[in-house]
């Protein structure tokens, strides 16, 4: 569209004037200007909004690539779990298998040790019964023990009684002596020393008696006398015409109590009697190389408790012919 005035051709011209074009406004191009700038500006725009939308589509790509691959690792972690827990799921089976039959086995032990328990309460219970029985005969038994003990005491102290009392020839001190062989068996029943009886014959041997060792020299039955020779500790020791039934002292080396003989009977070739030590110590065997002539050797210790009664001859008076030298 023009801007310039229409004049008719025909139409005359007044006083010689010309008409001219009219100037263009100064708006327009300004107008322009912005609309090429607002053009620019749209076209920056939109291609920084372009590079901006392309850099984060790469890194949305590259973001989705590593996501592609960690989703890879974890379907395949999955796939291992998955495969780990079949297998697990399988072993759970067989151990819940195990526990059932474990469980099975301890309500057997269980039910297997009540009744252990159960006899062996029984058991207690039998020997708990029987204990008390022999807890009871054991109480009976003692009761005649005590009985017999105050029995025995009473006999011991009675045979006392009936034993003689003599003075010894070393320590002057009286002591109790056998005159017979029942008076023997009462010395020996008190069980306080060690007895020895002997049967000596005269020889030229000495004869072993207990720890000692006894040569019967001479005897003389009419007088009731005798002579002996007494062997120990590397000595002899003459006893010379002892009476019968007089004791004999003698002492030996490590013992504080005197050994003691008796003699209470003598015959034409022998004589009987007995050898008494103590208790609380061992006298050494005697030396010497003589070998024994006797024919009747020495008997052993008697330590044997005392029976509960006394024999009768106990309270017998005693046996032998009259003793003219006491």
């Amino acid at each position: 569209m023009s801007i310039t005035p229409s004049i008719p051709p025909n139409a005359p011209s007044n006083g010689g004037y010309a008409y001219e074009p009219a100037p263009t406004p100064r708006w327009i191009p300004l107008v322009i200007i912005v609309l090429f700038l607002g053009v620019g500006a749209l076209v920056y725009l939109g291609y920084n909004s372009r590079v901006l939308l392309q850099g984060a589509l790469d890194k949305s790509n590259m973001h989705a690539d590593v996501l592609s691959k960690e989703l890879e690792q974890t379907n395949s972690r999955v796939a291992l779990l998955r495969a780990q827990l079949d297998v697990t799921s399988q072993k759970l089976g067989l151990t819940q298998a195990e526990l059932a039959r474990a469980r099975t086995m301890a309500q057997q032990i269980q039910q297997e040790q009540q009744d252990s328990d159960a006899k062996l309460i029984a058991q207690i219970g039998q020997v708990q019964k029987e204990n008390e029985a022999k807890i009871g005969q054991v109480s009976t038994d003692l009761t005649g023990a005590k009985s017999d003990i105050a029995a025995t005491r009473k006999d011991l102290e009675d045979t006392k009684k009936n034993l003689t009392t003599a003075v010894g020839d070393l320590n002057g001190q009286g002591v109790l002596i056998a005159r017979s062989h029942e008076e023997l068996e009462n010395l020996r029943r008190l069980n306080e020393r060690n007895i020895y009886d002997f049967k000596l014959t005269k020889s030229k041997n000495p004869q072993h008696v207990g720890p000692i060792q006894i040569l019967l020299r001479s005897t003389d039955p009419k007088h009731y006398k005798f002579t002996m020779t007494v062997i120990a500790d590397d000595k002899s020791i003459e006893k010379k015409d002892r009476n019968v039934d007089e004791p004999m002292q003698l002492y030996v080396r490590g013992v504080r109590a005197p050994y003691e003989m008796v003699v209470f009977e003598v015959t034409k070739d022998g004589a009987n009697g007995y050898l008494s030590t103590p208790k609380e110590a061992v006298a050494p065997a005697p030396s010497g190389g003589a070998s024994s002539g006797a024919t009747d050797p020495a008997k052993t210790p008697v330590s044997t408790a005392a029976p509960a009664t006394a024999p009768a001859a106990a309270n017998a008076p005693p046996a032998g012919p009259p003793r003219s030298q006491q």
